[in-house]
């Protein structure tokens, strides 16, 4: 059986890595071949302590991933998010290989945001504005700007110490950084990305200008929300995979029947544009365990060579 340890992972993952296998494992969720099953979503003997376990299946890949989100970890000094990687040996039935992958998962989920925005957004889109200042913040506008060149980051955070603190941190990373209230950060934005624990809208609908992309980054169970469902009506709207979106991700608050778009069948088109100039366009990033499988084969690809 194959172990990679948490330090093998987590110097092999790039942000290049993580790009290429969320978008091929993106392509794939859309194929007829692939089943991702329901997402189970659990509490730790402290309820504030939570896990999710999420399993898929296609051609190539069977496997789950658990990850887990334990608040009470700030009190050992230890990060609130960790995550392990299973694959199946699909002939004999037993675990193939297991992958430690608490900093793998910060770069999975930032890298289904960059390929969507690469996909929506505007190839001239330059100024963002990302809601959030927790951990997978940071690797969200470190994703975003690779694909975009970005010549200002608006940083809008609910404490205003920890807010100066990370613009502080992207700074260091040579990130075009600054502190701004929302309002101000979603008028100006041509790109717009949330990453929080939210469960209320974090913007008004009538601050998004026309042709600005948004990525919803932090709902992913029920009863979180980021964004104004009245949004959604002049908006179109695109998820990993519709019918879980629509569960637990943040589609869950859109009207019943609301059309959504899986991102891989836009990835698989030859034309990228958007219909008309316009458009607003909404990516739901609820995760997906395809996407866990495949950047865990990448890692196993590159930590043997």
């Amino acid at each position: 059986m194959i172990h990679i340890t948490e330090a093998q992972s987590g110097a092999a993952i790039s942000h290049e890595l993580a790009f290429e296998a969320v978008r091929r494992a993106l392509i794939a969720a859309s194929s007829p071949e692939a089943a991702i099953f329901p997402v189970v979503l659990g509490r730790a003997s402290d309820p504030q302590n939570k896990f999710t376990v999420k399993s898929a299946a296609d051609g190539s890949l069977t496997g789950l991933k658990v990850g887990s989100y334990f608040p009470t970890n700030d009190a050992a000094d230890l990060p609130r998010h960790d995550s392990i990687i299973l694959l199946f040996d699909q002939a004999k039935g037993r675990i193939g290989a297991i992958v430690e992958a608490g900093k793998l998962n910060a770069y999975r989920t930032a890298a289904a945001n960059a390929v969507a925005t690469d996909a929506l957004a505007h190839s001239n889109a330059q100024t963002l504005a990302l809601f959030g200042t927790g951990h997978q913040a940071s690797y969200e506008a470190l994703a975003i700007a690779r694909i975009r060149s970005l010549t200002k980051i608006m940083v809008v955070g609910r404490n205003a110490d920890r807010t100066r603190s990370f613009v502080a941190h992207l700074r260091e990373h040579g990130l075009p950084a600054e502190e701004a209230q929302a309002e101000t950060a979603c008028r100006t934005a041509d790109i717009i990305v949330t990453a929080t624990t939210a469960t209320a809208p974090l913007f008004q609908a009538d601050w998004v200008r026309p042709g600005t992309h948004i990525s919803s980054m932090g709902s992913d169970a029920i009863g979180k929300q980021e964004l104004p469902p009245q949004l959604f009506a002049q908006s179109r709207l695109f998820c990993d995979l519709p019918e879980q979106s629509a569960r637990i991700g943040e589609f869950q608050h859109a009207e019943a029947g609301t059309s959504l778009t899986a991102i891989g069948s836009v990835l698989t088109e030859s034309s990228k544009d958007r219909r008309a100039t316009d458009d607003i366009t909404i990516f739901d990033s609820s995760g997906i365990a395809l996407q866990d499988l495949y950047t865990a084969e990448a890692i196993i690809a590159a930590t043997s060579t």
